[in-house]
């Protein structure tokens, strides 16, 4: 059976990655300073994009892949290369993009014999449309387990079910470098976790909001004095994780610019080198043009899958 990945374009994967395993990008589009930005995931598209217009993007709009937009993927081509596709879309109560496929899955599945039987294929089509409930980093965890399991030659049902026990176990961690632009845009969004008075107090004290996203809920878990001690904080609750055990042996982080950066941070050599000696396989990205827009230049991310816990920076 062929097997297939589609991802929309706010999921955090190294270029790399997505290009080895032919995933598939649903775009999302930024209007911004009226005009139109594409997200894509090209790293250098990306990077110019934090270099130009990253401070005035609190104000921004998205628009997820529409439903006719992705029924036109598919039965243009999806529906031909491959037997089963899995989508794994950003969180549903952050982006309708999740509600946008399951709309275009009733078409393609009621359209495709006629395009594949025009290209000799006989055999039945299907899709499975998974809601991470996560953003960026963390929409990556299920994404690389599927692409392993798929190496494996995992059955379907398997893949399946290995990838939605993952999502209800998956963390997701950003922690913003700049209180403004998050607090723009959880304004812009109607979202109250970074309120007038915790932004005047925080800038002035250098207080960060640590923002973690689980089973569809993104919201502030604790606050962190100064940037470097609070990512420093970050990496050594990681190792503790690490040092419990994960579900998969997968850690991905995100920076908002280039990625090098965060080689600059403590703490952060020494985690990547724990984990790799535990068997954990590292991924490092650029965070998408969409995770720039909540929150802001030079905002770190990581993600991992573990069992339930409760968060201790010590």
């Amino acid at each position: 059976m062929r097997i297939g990945i589609v991802v929309d374009s706010a999921c955090d994967l190294p270029q790399a990655f997505i290009e080895e395993n032919n995933i598939v990008i649903l775009p999302i589009t930024l209007h911004l300073d009226g005009r139109q930005m594409i997200d894509q995931r090209d790293p250098e598209t990306t990077l110019e994009f934090y270099r130009q217009h990253v401070s005035a993007a609190a104000q921004a709009e998205t628009t997820a892949f529409s439903v006719e937009q992705t029924r036109n993927l598919f039965l243009d081509k999806l529906v031909i290369d491959y037997d089963l596709v899995f989508v794994f879309t950003i969180a549903s109560s952050r982006s309708p993009m999740y509600d946008n496929v399951k709309q275009a899955a009733l078409t393609i599945l009621n359209e495709y014999k006629a395009r594949r039987f025009a290209a000799g294929i006989k055999t039945p089509f299907a899709m499975r449309v998974i809601d991470t409930q996560n953003c960026f980093a963390a929409q990556a965890i299920p994404v690389i387990e599927c692409v392993r399991m798929i190496k494996a030659g995992e059955s379907h049902n398997k893949i399946r079910e290995r990838v939605e026990y993952l999502v209800q176990h998956t963390y997701g961690y950003l922690l913003p470098r700049d209180l403004k632009q998050l607090r723009a845009r959880a304004q812009k969004r109607g979202d109250k976790s970074v309120g007038l008075l915790q932004y005047v107090i925080g800038s002035a004290l250098d207080v960060k909001p640590l923002v973690r996203g689980y089973r569809n809920t993104t919201g502030p878990v604790a606050r962190v004095r100064h940037f470097e001690e609070g990512s420093a904080k970050v990496f050594k609750y990681v190792e503790t994780q690490i040092e419990r055990g994960l579900l998969t042996p997968t850690l991905v982080f995100e920076y908002g610019g280039d990625p090098v950066n965060l080689e600059t941070l403590p703490g952060y050599l020494h985690l990547v080198a724990f984990a790799r000696s535990k068997g954990i396989e590292v991924f490092v990205s650029v965070m998408s043009m969409v995770g720039g827009i909540h929150v802001g230049e030079g905002a770190i991310g990581i993600a991992f899958a573990a069992n339930e816990h409760e968060l201790e920076l010590g």
